[in-house]
């Protein structure tokens, strides 16, 4: 079993010209899922996924529609290892082709769909995020069959619709249930704690969007004329936000803090060991200094504590004039064990106790996520941790990640699968900004490291 794992191993280093070109053919697709005018690109993306999985001999692929945008699925039988008399482990194997928008174009260096190598770090939107380790997945999979050693049962699921929160997945789900069952999910889609630090991400915090506009007078009215009797509805939304927070940056809304799962000392230490600290927190953000719970550090209040931030502030126009409405976009991230719903309608309370009778206000709810959590001592974060530590040659650090996948919340609620969350993203690698870059002897350790973990299970 050595031997054939130091091969498959062998071959990737052998074919990584190659892999490095599948990699830059797929991420000069298009492929936004948020943009209409980008629909032919994104279903275009969804039939060189499934190409390269006949490619790879899987079978069963197939591009299903959905209400969107397409999910892509095939299997791989796996060759049990001489004198197995069990079952062969079955590993679901997620990721998402859709990327986001390359805006603003004029920040980038070089055109977001023409990927150049610069260094040792190839830039491209979906570089990291989330084409990257879907080609490093398909290529430790490519690697194992040629040296014979494809020990698990394998299959993919790569959809379309990650960008935009995933609807069509919940559907897809339920529908395809049978087909999709599996032991385990690995999962690509995350990132590292820091550069040169391999890490498992354990954890995901869950989110619920908001939009709530505030409506004052029926048109916008003459400042001089109506100044001083009519409530300005800029300044309402202002106050409003304004004591969503307290001066501790705790949030106010009524009940938000009930269902927060909390930190024990042991979590505490693992986190600890993370080497983000709050200098390096300011380094990153170019901030200079920081905000929020003092009695909890940085790590700990980005990954394992709630949080309410405004994103948008929409109003009024440069003219002397108090205008009609005023709106803002408001997203919370969440934690375990807070449900998106609840905070929502805890939102709702706060606003309807909080409005004055001067205005009148709307409170719109978006697509939200549920946030999750996996026991650190499970045996694939174990499998996923001894196989990071084989490859970097450090023991890796365990991570809870501050973004959202609602995949991975969707695989266990419906299909009771839980995922392992690895990833090539680096803090300073310009996740869904302008420049995105993708560092490649980071890359080349993903696909050894998914070759290890599928020897290891």
């Amino acid at each position: 079993m050595t031997s054939s794992l130091n091969e498959a191993i062998k071959n990737t280093r052998k074919e990584r010209d190659r892999y490095l070109a599948d990699l830059k053919e797929f991420l000069r697709i298009p492929s936004v899922s948020s943009d209409r005018s980008h629909d032919a690109d994104v279903v275009e993306a969804a039939h060189w996924v499934s190409q390269r999985l006949i490619e790879l001999g899987a079978k069963d692929v197939q591009v299903y529609k959905t209400g969107k945008h397409p999910i892509v699925y095939g299997e791989l039988t796996g060759a049990p290892a001489a004198g197995r008399v069990d079952p062969l482990p079955t590993v679901l194997i997620y990721g998402h082709y859709d990327v986001q928008r390359p805006d603003p174009i004029e920040e980038w260096l070089s055109p977001a769909f023409d990927p150049v190598v610069r260094g040792e770090e190839l830039f491209a939107r979906g570089s990291v995020d989330n084409k990257g380790p879907i080609v490093a997945a398909f290529a430790a999979i490519d690697s194992m069959a040629k040296a014979g050693s494809l020990l698990v049962n394998i299959k993919f699921m790569i959809e379309g619709e990650e960008e935009v929160g995933s609807p069509s997945l919940p559907g897809f789900l339920t529908a395809h249930g049978a087909m999709l069952s599996a032991d385990i999910s690995l999962n690509g889609d995350s990132g590292m704690a820091a550069v040169d630090t391999p890490t498992v991400t354990y954890a995901l915090r869950g989110s619920i969007g908001a939009g709530l506009t505030i409506k004052g007078p029926s048109v916008d009215l003459h400042s001089g004329l109506f100044g001083g009797v009519i409530h300005n509805p800029i300044h309402v939304l202002a106050e409003l936000i304004a004591g969503m927070h307290d001066e501790q940056g705790r949030v106010t809304l009524p009940g938000f803090y009930d269902d927060v799962l909390p930190l024990d000392d042991d979590e505490r230490a693992v986190l600890a060991e993370l080497p983000r600290d709050e200098e390096f927190t300011k380094m990153i953000a170019g901030v200079p200094e920081l905000w929020g719970e003092p009695e909890y550090t940085p790590v700990e209040r980005t990954g394992a504590r709630p949080t309410l931030d405004v994103l948008m502030i929409q109003g009024g126009a440069q003219k002397t004039a108090i205008p009609s409405a005023a709106r803002a976009s408001i997203s919370m991230r969440l934690v375990p064990d807070q449900s998106p719903q609840k905070a929502f309608e805890q939102l709702h309370s706060y606003i309807e106790k909080n409005a004055p009778p001067t205005v009148t206000w709307e409170l719109s709810q978006y697509d939200g996520a549920k946030p999750s959590i996996v026991d650190r001592n499970s045996p694939w974060l174990v499998a996923m941790s001894n196989a990071l530590e084989s490859t970097w040659g450090a023991r890796p650090v365990y991570d809870r990640l501050g973004g959202s996948i609602p995949a991975v919340t969707m695989l266990y609620e419906t299909l009771g699968i839980e995922s392992v969350l690895i990833g090539v993203y680096r803090p300073g690698d310009n996740l869904h900004a302008p420049n995105e870059k993708l560092h490649l002897p980071t890359w080349e350790r993903m696909i050894e490291t998914i070759i290890r973990f599928l020897h290891a299970i």
